[in-house]
């Protein structure tokens, strides 16, 4: 490690060789147990559609496109997949439409959301383990023997909640094996691998993926992996991957790393798919990584590299290092000499609209920025950065936020600099925090007084009031702290000639410990009373500090020491370079570790997983390499203590060596720890592959692709499931079986006769929510309290000293202590009960957290929690206790729990619709829905009494019952129809909605007196005596226009909300809902109207009627007298139309004697008629 070279190798000295050999020796007989067995190890590489089944494919998660497995959903004709309720999922819901290659085909084709679709890539998973050479052999026999990887996939919720719901989303599923098809003689099965679909999800970009195993088969360790979407990287014309912000470099040259200084890797924590790195002397490069350097991309940046030096810009030289490197959740900064650039990643599952750079995108160009700052953590659905000017504008602060990728700067403070705040002349910033959760900006700022003498001041800013105030002035000079550990600065204290020499801060917003360093150790739990920690050696200058944020950190100084430091405790450990070290180093040349070379140089150090990693490049039979590997901290404290705590004694001819113990306890365990979902939050879906009818069990193309459709509509159920309506089983898969579940046993029958559809047999009871999960003996990763909520445990200890002391009154006294220290006493609470087990020698601590109700408004669930931690620690136990497990030693006695305090993620307020309508039919005696019907939204009678109900649904645990809180309900919007509903102004909703309307807009009333405070508007429960529709003449569903002849109905957009009217809990439920109504009344001047023009239009008919039944005899004369005249003009015209000039005589005589007939018979007719006339 830097500055390390081959020459301290063959230094070690012959009794550092004995020392290895001797903790080697005392390691425990369970250790050697653990040594016999096979070592083994999972590896997961990840697989797009045309890398299945090839052995060595390897890719990057680049693609975020689904595509389409229709065609082999439609051989399952036979199978419990509804296609219909498939094909009803909404635009907006869970996934947009995309543009899709068809599984097996080279064309590209844009579909609809209407089908079933896949994710664009597989895990593939296979495992190896230690002295075995072929990997393929032995996942063979573990197929062969039971074995099937289990695969839990965790999505990071987003940072911008505004946009996307905040939940704790898991999904395991079961690895699926599949035969290569590549060619082989031998075997009936060569190669071979365990496939799983790799899930994506909107809003989430950061994915980690835990393999673990069944329990048959080899024992192999669960594993955990970062799967991370790179939106850097894209296809280019020939489906090459290139990267879009410069060009990957494909040879690490040792210049650019060997006796190179470490620098700290900077990124949202949590949050960031792509972590980069700069630091490579003289090359505008860096190193990038989606897989936390798993693997690693050496890339060269396409930036202009401008250097623009002015008079202002007090910068002697051009370099083209890139010098600071932060990452967040779509957005890359960087800083090369003073100017600063940012490139935007292409996130399609992050935004509506693409917001991807083109280019890096050079910022604050007429500034000159000497640093930029990380900002840790992200805050009311940002992230931020900050960058520290020189020149012109030197005591302000650049304040970055970055929003869906969108990135903006201002300056702060916004009316005057630093300096002219605190009154002095010449300040410059060196190091700036923002503390997110009060919206306040810690500055480092060094004053050069008159003289020309520098001291230095922690000045905090407040964004909201722009209020500005000085914290703490550092001494000028290192306390003398004669011998002890810490030391509280009073400032009675005497000093030493060293002077302080800050250089920078750190601040852990769940412990509010603040740490100022440089040539000393400064921290502080209130940001203004200061303890001095003597253990680190004052003649040492840190460069940077990496916070775990779980309890611990690693400082590593100019010189490349690595120290490290437990929060809540005042020693600073030294690990590199000590005799711990030297001590690990030789049991590693021992076992030949391929992990550690004679001349190697630390790139950084970070934390992943709470454990803390080295990026080292190493150099071996002259070739180098860059690796990633774990820091032992615990192996390094451990073998401090045998080294400095032992003692030989004499036993007859021989000597013998005894180590003392510290650690005050032997076992340490927590017990009665409670179900974890209802505290971590965690949702969490279960999937296996479906059933395949083939002799070996092994998958095709096919049916992996059947098992990638249904994890995607398992999970798009879930974001379906976040409705307004309740569904009447409260759990998202209930509308996936609710109409196969009658037919399970036949389908059942199919697959055990091999008659299934398709090869494949779909098991219903396969995919599901979980919500019983178990605790696992340890305390979870985080813990969410509502209002008044409580998490319990217990804390078992076995001590090691045998005596028991017996205080006054003959009462039992623990021989050991355990303390609860909370970051904020005045939020939570601790409650500890001990019973000491005098037959066992240990001692039962009984621990209980609690919220205190007082430091937390109500909120969306989710949404800007508070927080808090709690650590359980053991007194006198801090670095000397460890428990020796399959993975190495691990370190007990201090315990730190995250607690995030506000309203918990998955919980909502839901329409009871169900119970709604059965109480109002009986309530109101008759229930008549619209004439046409809309199971998925009822409609209510505007003349009943309306009785609506809600249910509060734990989305997490399953719970679901009824909202026994008070509520506020308003109209917010409305229309006659879908398409017209508009949204109403705040001031028309107070004319809607409140009592105190004299306007007469009222839509509703209710006989409940309950008011808020101001009287504005009524507080409903669920006992409130309902809600009566009034509907007045200036709402806006008076007088609505019916559209056909059924009464007219009305859409209204309902807002319901607990907000300042519930004490019982810190959620802010807010529940927007449409209620359909008909049967509205019309106004009296249109109900009028219609019955003058419905009663004129009946007496008209009427009238019309009766004319009709008075003139009907003249109107059938006149009807005969014309067909009379119409027959006779038709007879006349026949007649002329047969007659010849040859014969006009007869003619004549023929049309004479024709007219005479039909003269006469008209007569008859007309007399005929007249009698008849005469006798009615």
């Amino acid at each position: 490690m830097f500055p390390v070279g081959p020459a301290p190798w063959p230094r070690l000295r012959v009794l550092w060789a004995l020392w290895a050999l001797l903790v080697v020796l005392l390691a425990p007989w369970r250790l050697w147990a653990i040594q016999e067995t096979q070592e083994c190890t999972w590896q997961v590489v990840l697989n797009n559609l045309e890398s299945v089944g090839k052995n060595d494919a390897i890719d990057h998660f680049v693609d975020q496109e689904l595509y389409t497995v229709d065609k082999v959903f439609d051989l399952l004709v036979d199978a419990p997949i509804d296609r219909d309720e498939v094909r009803g999922l909404g635009a907006d819901e869970w996934e947009r439409p995309w543009s899709c290659t068809l599984l097996g085909s080279g064309h590209l084709l844009t579909i609809s959301l209407q089908t079933y679709l896949g994710f664009p890539y597989y895990l593939k998973i296979n495992y190896s383990c230690t002295g075995e050479v072929s990997s393929e052999a032995l996942v063979r026999k573990g197929h062969l023997t039971g074995l099937k990887p289990v695969v839990l996939v965790t999505f990071q919720s987003p940072v911008n909640f505004h946009r996307w719901k905040i939940e704790q989303l898991q999904i395991q599923m079961e690895a699926a094996p599949f035969r290569s098809p590549e060619r082989c003689d031998a075997e009936e099965m060569c190669l071979m691998s365990w496939y799983t679909p790799m899930p994506i999800k909107n809003g989430s970009v950061v994915m980690r993926v835990d393999v673990s195993s069944n329990g048959l088969g080899p024992f192999i360790p669960n594993k955990r992996f970062h799967v991370n979407i790179n939106g850097f990287l894209e296809r280019g014309r020939d489906h090459e991957l290139q990267f879009t912000v410069g060009n990957e470099l494909f040879h690490l040259i040792p210049r650019h790393f060997v006796n190179v200084p470490s620098r700290p890797l900077w990124y949202t924590v949590d949050q960031t798919p792509v972590l980069i790195l700069g630091g490579i002397p003289e090359e505008k490069a860096i190193l990038l990584t989606d897989t936390n350097f798993k693997d690693f991309f050496l890339v060269e940046l396409s930036i202009d590299s401008c250097w623009v030096g002015s008079f202002y810009c007090p910068q002697a030289s051009f370099t083209a290092t890139i010098y600071d490197a932060i990452a967040t959740e779509s957005t890359l900064f960087i800083r090369q000499n003073q100017l600063i650039y940012y490139f935007t990643g292409t996130y399609t599952t992050l935004y509506e609209n693409n917001h991807g750079s083109e280019r890096w995108v050079r910022v604050l160009a007429n500034e000159c920025i000497k640093r930029l700052c990380p900002v840790h953590f992200h805050s009311n659905g940002s992230e931020y950065v900050m960058a520290l000017t020189t020149g012109k504008n030197e005591g302000y602060v650049h304040f970055g936020t970055i929003t869906d990728g969108l990135v903006s700067f201002k300056l702060l403070p916004r009316d005057r600099s630093v300096c002219n705040a605190i009154l002095v002349d010449n300040c410059s910033i060196t190091w700036a925090v923002f503390i997110a959760g009060d919206y306040n900006l810690l500055m480092l700022v060094e004053i050069v007084g008159p003289t020309s003498s520098k001291y230095f001041q922690v000045v905090s800013y407040d964004l909201v009031s722009d209020y500005l105030v000085v914290l703490y002035t550092i001494p000028e000079f290192i306390p003398d702290a004669r011998g002890l550990e810490f030391l509280m600065i009073l400032g009675t204290e005497s000093y030493t000639n060293f002077p302080m020499v800050p250089k920078g801060m750190s601040y852990n917003p769940y412990n509010n410990l603040l740490l100022i360093w440089g040539n000393f150790l400064l921290q502080s739990f209130n940001s203004e009373n200061f303890i001095y920690l003597a253990d680190f050696p004052k003649e040492l200058s840190i460069k940077y500090l990496v916070n775990s944020f779980r309890g611990d950190m690693a400082i590593v100084t100019e010189n490349e020491e690595i120290w490290y430091l437990l929060e809540g405790s005042y020693q600073v450990y030294q690990l590199f370079p000590s005799k711990a070290w030297e001590v690990y180093i030789s049991l590693q040349v021992l076992q030949q570790s391929s992990r550690y070379a004679p001349n190697e140089t630390m790139v950084t150090l970070f934390y992943e997983d709470n454990k803390l990693y080295q990026l080292v490049y190493l150099i071996d039979n002259q070739q180098g390499r860059l690796i990633k590997r774990l820091m032992p901290v615990e192996q390094l404290l451990m073998y401090q203590q045998i080294s400095k705590e032992y003692v030989l004694e004499r036993q007859g001819s021989h000597l013998t060596l005894s180590f003392s113990n510290f650690c005050p306890f032997t076992v340490m365990r927590l017990q009665e720890l409670p179900n974890p979902q209802i505290y971590t939050r965690q949702e969490r879906y279960r999937a296996q592959p479906p059933h395949v009818l083939e002799p070996w069990g092994f998958h095709s193309e096919n049916s992996l692709a059947v098992y990638q459709g249904l994890v995607y509509y398992l999970l798009s159920l879930h974001s379906k499931y976040d409705k307004p309506y309740a569904d009447p089983v409260h759990d998202p898969t209930w509308r996936w079986w609710k109409n196969k579940k009658q037919d399970q046993d036949y389908y059942f029958y199919l697959a055990n006769n091999w008659r299934s559809a398709g090869g494949v047999h779909v098991d219903m009871t396969s995919y599901e929510k979980i919500y019983d999960l178990k605790a696992e003996n340890e305390l979870p990763e985080r813990i969410f309290l509502d209002k008044g909520t409580s998490y319990s445990f217990s804390v078992f200890l076995t001590t090691r000293k045998p005596e028991v002391q017996h205080g006054p009154s003959f009462q039992v006294l623990s021989p050991v202590d355990l303390a609860v220290v909370l970051a904020d006493p005045d939020c939570i609470e601790a409650m500890v009960k001990e019973k000491v087990l005098v037959n066992r020698n240990s001692v039962l601590f009984w621990v209980t957290l609690s919220d205190k109700r007082s430091c937390f408004d109500q909120g969306i669930s989710g949404h800007h929690l508070m927080k808090t931690s709690m650590l359980v620690k053991v007194l006198g136990s801090s670095g000397h206790c460890f428990q020796n497990t399959n993975r190495g030693p691990r370190m007990q006695s201090n315990l730190m729990v995250p607690v995030l305090i506000g309203c918990p993620p998955g919980k909502r307020l839901a329409f009871d619709i169900t119970y709604t309508l059965q109480y109002n039919r009986v309530q109101n005696k008759h229930y008549f829905d619209c004439v046409k019907v809309d199971p998925e939204m009822p409609c209510f009678l505007f003349r009943d009494i309306f009785y609506p109900f809600f249910l509060i649904q734990d989305l997490v645990t399953g719970d679901s019952g009824s909202f026994q809180g008070s509520y506020v309900l308003k109209v917010v919007g409305g229309g006659p129809t879908l398409d017209t509903i508009k949204e109403y102004s705040e001031e028309e909703i107070y004319r809607f909605n409140s009592p105190l309307d004299k306007t007469g807009s009222l839509i509703w009333t209710t006989e409940n007196t309950t008011t808020t405070e101001d009287l504005a508007f009524n507080i409903m429960s669920h006992n409130s005596l309902g809600i009566e529709w009034l509907c007045l003449e200036n709402s806006p569903c008076h007088d609505t226009i019916p559209h056909n002849i059924f009464a007219p109905e009305f859409f209204f957009k309902v807002l319901v909300s607990n907000r300042g009217v519930d004490e019982s809990t810190y959620c802010d439920y807010q529940l927007t809902f449409l209620l359909h109504i008909h049967g509205l009344p019309l106004s009296a001047r249109r109900a009028f109207l219609i019955l003058l023009v419905s009663a004129s239009l009946f007496v008209g008919l009427v009238i019309l009627y009766i004319v009709c039944c008075l003139l009907s005899p003249y109107m059938v004369k006149v009807c005969n007298i014309l067909r009379w005249k119409i027959n006779s003009i038709i007879g006349l015209e026949s007649n002329y139309t047969y007659s010849t000039p040859s014969d006009s005589r007869a003619f004549s005589h023929s049309g004479t004697m024709s007219w005479r007939s039909s003269r006469l018979n008209s007569r008859v007719v007309y007399k005929g008629a007249e009698e008849n006339k005469a006798e009615t």
